[in-house]
């Protein structure tokens, strides 16, 4: 790898930018531990980490970093803090999930030219955001693919693709790593597929349009989310036409995410007679736990994720 481009004088102009609005604080971001590692990647956040460390299993001289913490959950609206920096001036590989969700990265990415970035959705068949409110002549895709087994697997096999690129004397570890990742999702996805086809409801409210493309892989329609655009609060008309929805197709259930405040979901479920759930997105993590945990934490997300799909929806 070359000589990374230094960022010190970056870091500084931004983070005396960001000053009056976020603090730069002392936290550090997750790593996968390794000493005298001779490639540094780092991954923008959770989904990508969990991905990437399953990619990287077993090669030697290659650390993993995420960036964000474990608990930032998804990157709607986030802001770089001065740790972030120092993170992404340490990196020999950068690995972002693309489609939108790491646009606050594209101003830091132009400083550092020499920084090798993989995005795990290039290549993918994106779906629009149906519910987001749009720019005028601005078509919105939805970045949430690693949230359907396919999606996940996809991206690991970009990943892969990209890692091997960068570091052609481990590509054959990544590429088997990637296969052996497919088979997990494929096994995990007709495990699922056997529970949820015979689930006698088969659409969904959900706090945003984080769940399209589960929705798709497991034959679910989305009939209406509480958010269009995650932090903005709906109106009273639009609360009511999600309980309308709700009472129109006896939906029995709603779905909320755990980093999103649920207020308003409470009142709706109150309101239509339904029950509260909560789906894991797999954008949040235990920043205490070891690699092999991280590496396991897909699966055990969407096993969650389907017991509570299994009693809510039966």
């Amino acid at each position: 790898m070359g000589k990374k481009l230094s960022v010190l004088g970056l870091i500084l102009s931004l983070c005396l930018g960001m000053v009056g609005a976020i603090g730069c604080g002392d936290q550090s971001g997750d790593s996968e531990e390794a000493s005298g590692s001779e490639i540094t990647v780092v991954t923008s956040f959770y989904p990508m980490y969990v991905l990437t460390l399953n990619i990287t299993e077993g090669v030697e001289d290659v650390k993993v970093v995420n960036m964000a913490q474990a608990q930032t959950g998804c990157l709607h609206d986030y802001q770089l803090t001065m740790e972030d920096m120092k993170v992404l001036d340490g990196a020999d590989v950068l690995v972002i999930n693309g489609a939108g969700m790491e646009s606050f990265l594209d101003k830091v990415m132009e400083q550092m030219p020499e920084l090798y970035v993989v995005t795990a959705s290039e290549g993918m068949a994106l779906l629009e955001n149906e519910h987001a409110i749009h720019q005028e002549g601005v078509e919105e895709k939805n970045p949430h693919v690693w949230v359907s087994p396919t999606g996940a697997a996809e991206e690991a096999k970009n990943i892969a693709a990209g890692l091997a690129a960068a570091d052609p004397e481990h590509a054959a570890q990544y590429q088997a790593n990637a296969q052996e990742f497919e088979e997990q999702m494929r096994t995990l996805k007709s495990q699922m597929q056997q529970e949820l086809d015979g689930l006698p409801h088969r659409q969904l409210i959900t706090f945003h349009e984080a769940f399209s493309y589960f929705a798709q892989e497991f034959g679910f329609e989305i009939a209406a989310v509480i958010e269009n655009e995650p932090g903005q609060e709906p109106v009273a008309s639009e609360i009511d036409a999600v309980i309308q929805t709700i009472r129109e197709n006896q939906i029995p259930a709603i779905f909320v995410e755990s980093q999103y405040a649920d207020q308003t979901a409470r009142i709706i479920a109150d309101e239509a007679g339904v029950e509260m759930y909560e789906l894991d997105l797999i954008v949040t993590g235990d920043a205490n736990a070891t690699s092999e945990e991280v590496r396991k934490a897909y699966i055990t997300a969407m096993q969650k994720n389907l017991a509570v799909l299994v009693e809510a929806l039966k």
